[in-house]
């Protein structure tokens, strides 16, 4: 027998059981109750975009003082403030009738949102003559007041431009965008995956099952986060919604591939299909069962983060992954065997047939990393190592105006012009929040601190006083930041924690530090988990530490390249905070997951053959099962890079690029050679370790 064959235990199919009728109503029982669980999750899932909030609140430290001062404000007249800015601008010099243009749209803004009380906002004009503008102050009641306000400006002279900008219309340009993910996300995920599909199987029929069974599994995923939110205090952010879809498909399609493929060898040795089915989810189950559980207890790892959005994706992630398991390992094995072999047309496994491995490259490679097994480990280490000093000179957080992929929306174009028009008074407004006996002393702290522009007070009730603090310095830059921290010092040493200092930016700035202390508690933890996990699943210790060292560097590697790609090649402004954390979830989650398949073979081999023979063996026939399975869940994680969020884009390359090393450098070839280096000790303390007879002087 070839190197390319795998022997099954017995040479000889298996015998033919005796039929029994309650196994061969099971399939079809399974599907019935998946139809009736499926109208009913249809109903939940559409549910889900009610409950998904993408307020600042939603994405801030729940800790963070910027969100007490979201709270404060909540109960002061009119509720939580908003702000919009007016902007107009024409590039060659204002000529005249554009003020009284400006006078009549700001009439008509006031009559809309103002009150017959108050003066009218004062127009501030540019000193070079080219612009024209004003802010206006919004309540909470005013959800919709950006998209009508750019239609209440539609009356002016040509050449004159118009742009609503500030904190409003920012939060409002950001929503929109978010309203059309979910609908793209899933098109677009669905039509790659099935894509991807059918190059893998080359079967006009077989792609159709997996694709199927993850859509119902994505239904149920979306219908039971709606029903946690009725029950838990669970965050569900837009973010985390098009997470959901991803992580669904993706780890869906990857247990699908690799029952699928265990499958096709159980039906040359078993007549019936069911039998077939169930011999492979005997063999394949665990994996997958340890694969799903390390990925959850990686997301649900993330409730220990302090920040909203962060710690509600734990949850929404781990019920995502649950319903993926859940249905490939119940549906989708009854939608195979009820359509039979047939399914596998025109490559249709016949009983008695030998099964070849997954490709004869496969075990070329393992004979080939066996030969040169320090190189096979030690250079691609080096390489990853180096690509790692790519974070060195990475940009600090991406700034709040570069938030957004491939166009510019009005909010963004606005702020840039006040910017450039305005350099002495492009300072993003602050809030104060004092109490009512203390209001003069922390307004005169507050005068008295650099960095301020200017402030007054703005509104009062009985428990809170509202300052509105104008910065000298343009939003997200270092001045800005700099006098944040030294407004918060000075309120503090006059009216302690009685008073409090938020606004966007003092937001973003709390967003950014709460993302580096979550990033040094729920890094260690995930590694943590995931250990116990390997250990628990291989029954060694040595194992589980090599194979998290692996993706560890695998990850480091690929945020050095995607930090360069970023800034060199796509030109973002920077890392968004949140990316380091999330990319490190899914792949040290996902590049484990790989090895678990992997290793868990290897281990069944090498009890047979030694840890040598035993690698070579168990690369030889999950090489291509899992770069198949790798491949897929990159293509759809690298989807998120055709949304219109920096976030997104950059999530979604970080973990596409990642998985991608992960699959083609380090398992195909870094652990097979660590594992052929180390010898039986890989398995230390295990039986395995105790009974291996593996030389361990290797040649280089």
């Amino acid at each position: 027998m070839t190197t390319e064959q795998r022997a099954p235990a017995s040479t000889a199919p298996r015998t033919r059981p005796k039929r029994s009728p309650a196994k061969t109503l099971l399939p079809w029982l399974m599907v019935a109750v998946w139809v009736g669980l499926l109208v009913g999750g249809y109903s939940l899932a559409g549910k889900l975009d009610s409950v998904t909030r993408d307020g600042q609140a939603d994405y801030l430290p729940a800790s963070a003082e910027s969100t007490k001062v979201l709270q404060a404000e909540a109960e002061l007249p009119g509720g939580e403030s908003g702000l919009l800015v007016v902007l107009y601008e024409r590039p060659d010099g204002l000529q005249p009738g554009d003020r009284d243009a400006l006078i009549r749209g700001r009439a008509a803004l006031l009559q809309r949102f103002g009150n017959d009380t108050g003066a009218p906002p004062r127009i501030i004009a540019s000193s070079d003559g080219t612009a024209l503008m004003y802010a206006l102050p919004l309540g909470r009641e005013e959800g919709g007041a950006t998209a009508e306000a750019r239609g209440l400006l539609a009356d002016r002279p040509n050449g004159l431009n118009a742009y609503v900008t500030g904190p409003t219309a920012l939060g409002a340009d950001m929503d929109e965008v978010f309203d059309a993910v979910d609908a793209t996300l899933m098109l677009a995920t669905a039509v790659v995956v099935a894509v991807l599909l059918v190059l893998t199987y080359r079967s006009p029929l077989l792609w159709l099952v997996p694709l199927a069974s993850v859509g119902v599994a994505a239904i149920m995923a979306m219908g039971v986060v709606y029903a946690l939110t009725q029950i838990l205090d669970v965050t569900v952010t837009s973010m985390s919604s098009a997470l959901l879809i991803v992580l669904v498909f993706g780890a869906g399609t990857d247990y699908a591939l690799l029952l699928v493929s265990r499958y096709r060898e159980e039906l040359h040795n078993w007549e019936r299909p069911i039998d077939a089915m169930l011999a492979a989810l005997r063999a394949a189950g665990p994996a997958i069962l340890a694969s799903a559980a390390t990925v959850a207890a990686g997301l649900l790892c993330l409730a220990a983060a302090d920040l909203n959005s962060i710690s509600g994706l734990g949850p929404v992630g781990a019920t995502g992954i649950g319903a993926a398991l859940l249905v490939m390992l119940t549906l989708f094995p009854a939608l195979l065997v009820v359509l039979g072999r047939r399914v596998f047309w025109p490559f249709v496994p016949r009983r008695g047939i030998e099964a070849r491995a997954s490709g004869s490259r496969w075990a070329r490679l393992g004979e080939l990393v066996a030969r040169r097994r320090v190189v096979g480990w030690s250079v691609p280490l080096a390489i990853l190592g180096g690509l790692a000093l790519g974070t060195l000179g990475a940009s600090g957080s991406l700034p709040q105006l570069d938030q957004f992929a491939r166009s510019t929306p009005e909010s963004v174009a606005g702020a840039k012009l006040i910017e450039a028009r305005y350099p002495d008074q492009s300072g993003q407004p602050l809030t104060v929040m004092s109490r009512p006996d203390q209001s003069r002393e922390v307004l005169t702290a507050v005068e008295r601190t650099p960095g301020v522009a200017e402030a007054e007070i703005d509104r009062t009730s009985e428990d809170w006083v509202e300052i509105v603090v104008i910065p000298v310095d343009p939003p997200d830059s270092a001045g800005e930041t700099v006098t944040i921290k030294q407004l918060r010092e000075r309120v503090h040493e006059v009216a302690g924690d009685a008073v409090l200092v938020g606004g966007p930016s003092a937001e973003r700035l709390d967003e950014a530090e709460t993302n580096k202390s979550d990033r040094n508690l729920v890094m260690p933890l995930i590694l943590l988990v995931v250990l116990v996990i390997l250990g628990l699943l291989l029954r060694a210790i040595v194992a589980p530490l090599v194979l998290v060292a692996t993706v560890v560097v695998s990850f480091f590697g690929a945020l050095g390249l995607c930090s360069l790609l970023f800034e060199q090649v796509l030109g973002f402004a920077g890392l968004e905070p949140s990316v380091p954390l999330i990319g490190f979830l899914f792949l040290v989650a996902l590049g484990v997951d790989y090895n678990i398949f992997l290793m868990t073979r290897v281990r069944e081999e090498a009890a047979r053959h030694g840890t040598v023979d035993g690698t070579k063996r168990g690369l030889a026939v999950t090489g291509g099962v899992i770069t198949s399975a790798g491949v897929v869940l990159a293509a759809t994680f690298a989807v998120l890079a055709t949304l219109p969020l920096v976030m997104l884009v950059e999530i979604g390359i970080l973990v596409a690029v990642g998985v991608l090393i992960d699959t083609l450098l380090v398992r195909s070839v870094v652990v097979p050679a660590l594992t052929m280096s180390l010898g039986s000790r890989m398995w230390w303390p295990s039986k395995l370790w105790r009974a291996g007879q593996d030389c361990v002087d290797d040649p280089v």
